[in-house]
């Protein structure tokens, strides 16, 4: 009984620091935003769940819900810059080239890294067995994307300049189309492009993330949306971090309702849940801080930005509760 108490004061204490950082409360639903546009992909897996389970049309009751998928963050991040959106989630790419490009929105949070979740691939018969093999090679992937970097970084590691390579900017579909045809000689891909692509065609892969890139996930938001509702960000990312817990222990009911959306076959979806780590989700860390820095400078060291970026320069820093109130 002792022990049971001491475990239920730590679960309070844990949860009153929580709402109070978010500035959660009783009076949330009075500042519930109107509507809620959200936009994400086939590899959100805590978004997708939500979706799936219905559970912010429950925690925001007055709030027309809405849910956008996209092919890719690039795609996502300019229609929240357009104001399509209020919210969404991307790799760690597409912020710094919509930074770079004077879009108005802000990291709010983040998930941890997930290096296993992305890879280059070569067919079964490709005579590329390294990373140098890449030099003259056509590589697929999508612009802007989180395998943009992955490619620079595997380009780096190998020894080789950007103009050793040949990219071919595809947008998903388009560039598995074009790698099972021969058409480019290896694909930079995430999951779960990667996991379907494992399963049918049962390529090589020639590097992950590994000792790449951390391949972190970002939830951003609207200028607007994050400084007006503050409280509704607290809501979501509680929803996320129990979705990822779902997602961890009752993988059969979490494969489910991503194979239900996705159309994707369970055995895909199995692959690249099982790869992915314990996604919580909170604040921007230090050290995520640190990795996104990293990415921007690396692009525009090789004048892929047209400018240096920040990325501290649009981090969103919530107030207090006490602020809030």
């Amino acid at each position: 009984m002792a022990t049971r108490n001491i475990l239920r004061r730590s679960f309070l204490r844990v949860l009153g620091t929580t709402v109070a950082f978010w500035g959660l409360g009783a009076r949330a639903q009075a500042n519930d935003p109107p509507q809620l546009r959200i936009g994400y992909q086939k590899s959100a897996v805590n978004l997708v769940i939500l979706k799936q389970q219905g559970a912010l049309e429950k925690r925001f009751p007055g709030a027309r819900v809405q849910w956008i998928e996209f092919p890719a963050g690039p795609q996502l991040l300019e229609a929240l810059s357009a104001g399509s959106l209020e919210f969404g989630l991307t790799g760690d790419t597409p912020p710094v080239f919509a930074q770079a490009a004077g879009k108005d929105l802000l990291y709010v949070g983040a998930e941890p890294p997930k290096p296993d979740s992305s890879a280059i691939l070569v067919l079964p018969s490709s005579p590329l067995k390294k990373l140098q093999d890449l030099k003259g090679r056509r590589i697929a992937l999508q612009k802007g994307s989180s395998a943009h970097y992955l490619t620079v970084r595997a380009v780096e590691k190998a020894g080789l300049q950007w103009s050793d390579i040949q990219p071919t900017y595809l947008a998903p579909a388009d560039a598995r189309a074009a790698f099972e045809r021969g058409s480019v000689d290896a694909w930079a891909i995430w999951d779960p492009f990667y996991a379907a692509a494992e399963l049918a065609l049962q390529p090589r892969v020639l590097a992950t993330g590994r000792d790449l890139s951390s391949n972190n996930s970002f939830y951003l938001a609207s200028r607007p949306f994050a400084t007006n509702h503050a409280r509704a960000l607290g809501v979501l990312f509680e929803e996320l971090t129990r979705a990822d817990r779902v997602a961890q222990q009752d993988r059969p009911a979490a494969i489910k309702l991503v194979a239900d959306f996705s159309g994707l076959d369970a055995g895909v979806v199995s692959r690249f849940i099982q790869r992915r780590p314990p996604s919580p989700v909170g604040p921007l860390t230090p050290a995520s801080g640190a990795d996104q820095q990293r990415v921007a400078d690396a692009f525009h060291k090789l004048g892929l930005l047209p400018r240096a970026v920040r990325v501290a320069d649009i981090v969103w820093q919530p107030r207090s509760a006490k602020e809030q109130a």
